[in-house]
């Protein structure tokens, strides 16, 4: 690797040829503010439009300021990044976003994890000298997101999110000069879009231009009407990213603390998503191994590969795209909905509570959910089966409103039934962890063996698209593992052009999985802070005694009492459900 020698601040250090200004200081743990850039890691993706200027520095030998994110080092470069002129004019650049922004920090989304406000704060800027007319633009609301585009900064990070990683295509900017704006095709409203609620474009706004459309006020009057049951379920990831918004470590486990909060909050019954996720594999596998014993007798219809369905996010961009391939996803219902469908159509007849009196709520590390438990595919007679979804941001928030601090408080246990748990369940919330997991008992259900090593480490790791093959009996067992929709749409290409041979595959829409969620705390860039978490959940998993789907107990007694088999006609009626093409502009 070639290395250049640049002075920066007086002080001297060797970077790789082609590393901007921005990342040369960064090595010198030499701080330069930016709004606009956006790198997750240095081997990933980067926002370069160089839009906000903040991040001007001093080059010798050039006469004006450099952009120091894309300002590409060159030998012998010398640097000046503290200079007089340079704190003058960051300033005078953050007073001039400031001129066209909201001044309503207090009652803002972002307040407290704004960037924009931070900096401020960090510039000294304690007035504005520039007044005039301020930019305006419609609000538009949905069932996931919120645009507020009078507090958008033009930095682009949404943009080249949705675009160039997710290549879903919802943003782009629109118009020019003082009414330009990022917005999607014809500034049409997002659920009329392409998008696909999958939340990164928030998880990437710096500022409240983005922001998910919150339900915890409709979850406080619930908790407060006396003739509601209100439950709840817990997705896997949420436990492990929680603890952050309490000053925790990324990956840290705080079920038995947040299972506590969730008591102390109001609500009737804590239940797990963890649980729902173990019945997923059941018709999952049971999917899997039908569609593979039908091939491998030389079935000709069969549908290959199996492509799992739990990520909402993933299944709209499916519906969008891939509309002449909508037969090949398993029609199992995600594990949010499956919780939903038995908790109202079995649990709530067993406890005698009517349908509408039952409050189901998930939190989520995702705002696809929100969109998911809206559709009308997952109501009977107009109630849904969840009735809304918050996020791990959502719940944090209410916790500190009700002064309740997670650090303080005592462990305390799910309830049952749809509490207990396998190491399998907890994994779905990392990439490659629903295909493992089914895999553990699709493996058993093959060969009529006992499978002793159920770690399939084939199927881990970060990247992006990745694939893996695994010795079921005689058969090899081709995967294809893809997170992030940009890799997704490389392998469904691929897939559809006839040039990959997958038996099963697994897309989550997120970087990491549901770790990486939409809905969980702002990592602000550092993608280690997903892995983190990614390992938090597999420790779970390491420490868990049984550790595939099909012997969860309380899933077993779930089909002896009311479902009799998985893929049976009332497991069909219950826990699956149906795709339909979506129109595209």
């Amino acid at each position: 690797m070639e290395l250049i020698n640049v002075i920066i601040d007086g002080r001297s250090i060797a970077v790789p040829k082609g590393s901007t200004i921005l990342s040369a200081a960064k090595s010198l743990g030499i701080f330069i503010p930016t709004l606009c850039h956006l790198q997750m890691d240095e081997n990933d993706y980067k926002n370069e439009t160089a839009s906000c200027r903040i991040c001007v520095v001093e080059v010798e030998g050039r006469r004006n300021l450099a952009p120091s994110c894309a300002t590409p080092v060159h030998e012998g470069m010398v640097v000046k990044t503290n200079t007089m002129n340079v704190m003058q004019k960051r300033r005078t650049i953050m007073e001039l976003i400031l001129s066209d922004h909201p001044k309503d920090c207090l009652s803002c989304s972002k307040n407290g994890e704004c960037e924009l406000q931070d900096l401020a704060i960090k510039l000294g800027v304690r007035e504005v000298r520039f007044e005039g007319e301020m930019s305006t633009y419609r609000s538009d609301f949905s069932t996931s997101i919120i645009r507020d585009m009078d507090k958008c900064i033009m930095c682009r990070r949404c943009e080249t999110m949705c675009n160039e990683v997710q290549t879903v295509g919802a943003l782009s900017g629109v118009n020019r000069g003082f009414n330009s704006v990022v917005a999607p095709a014809f500034e049409q409203n997002l659920e009329d879009s392409v998008c696909t609620y999958c939340g990164q474009c928030v998880a990437v706004c710096p500022v409240g231009a983005l922001h998910e459309t919150d339900n915890t006020w409709k979850l406080v009057k619930d908790l407060a009407n006396p003739k509601k049951k209100v439950i709840v379920q817990v997705a896997p990831a949420v436990r492990v990213a929680l603890g952050e918004e309490f000053g925790g470590k990324p990956g840290v486990n705080v079920e038995g603390k947040m299972v506590t909060g969730l008591r102390q909050l109001g609500f009737d019954e804590i239940f797990d998503t963890n649980w729902a996720a173990d019945l997923t594999i059941m018709e999952e596998a049971s999917e899997l191994k039908d569609r593979l014993e039908r091939f491998l007798a030389g079935d000709k219809d069969v549908k290959l590969p199996l492509l799992t369905s739990c990520c909402p996010a993933w299944v709209k961009f499916f519906e969008h795209n891939y509309p002449d391939m909508l037969d090949i996803p398993s029609s199992a219902k995600s594990p949010q909905q499956m919780f939903g469908a038995v908790a109202k159509g079995i649990w709530a007849k067993e406890e005698e509570i009517a349908r509408e009196d039952l409050i189901v709520v998930s939190v989520m590390p995702c705002l696809a959910k929100k969109y998911e438990s809206s559709r009308d595919e997952f109501k009977v007679d107009g109630n849904p089966d969840v009735d809304y979804s918050i996020t791990t941001r959502e719940l944090a928030k209410l916790l500190k409103q009700a002064n309740i601090d997670l650090n303080l408080l005592e462990t305390s246990e799910f309830d049952n039934p749809m509490g207990e748990y396998t190491g399998a369940g907890v994994i779905f919330g990392r990439t490659g962890g629903v295909i493992e997991a089914a895999t553990r008992t699709a493996y058993e259900w093959i060969t009529g063996e006992t499978l002793e090593e159920v770690n399939f480490t084939a199927l881990r790791g970060f990247e992006g698209f990745r694939s893996a093959t695994v010795k079921v009996g005689e058969l090899d067992l081709h995967i294809g593992i893809a997170h992030g929709l940009g890799e997704a749409r490389k392998m469904l290409d691929m897939i559809r052009a006839g040039e990959a041979d997958y038996h099963a595959i697994e897309i989550m829409a997120c970087k990491g999985g549901c770790v990486g969620g939409g809905g969980q705390p702002y990592h602000h860039g550092d993608f280690s802070v997903v892995t983190k978490r990614a390992e938090g959940l597999q420790n779970i998993d390491d420490n868990k005694t049984i550790r595939k789907s099909h012997e969860n107990k309380y899933v077993q007694s779930i089909y002896e009492n009311h479902l009799g088999k998985p893929l049976s006609h009332k497991a069909h009626e219950l826990l699956h459900t149906k795709y339909f093409p979506k129109h595209k502009i």
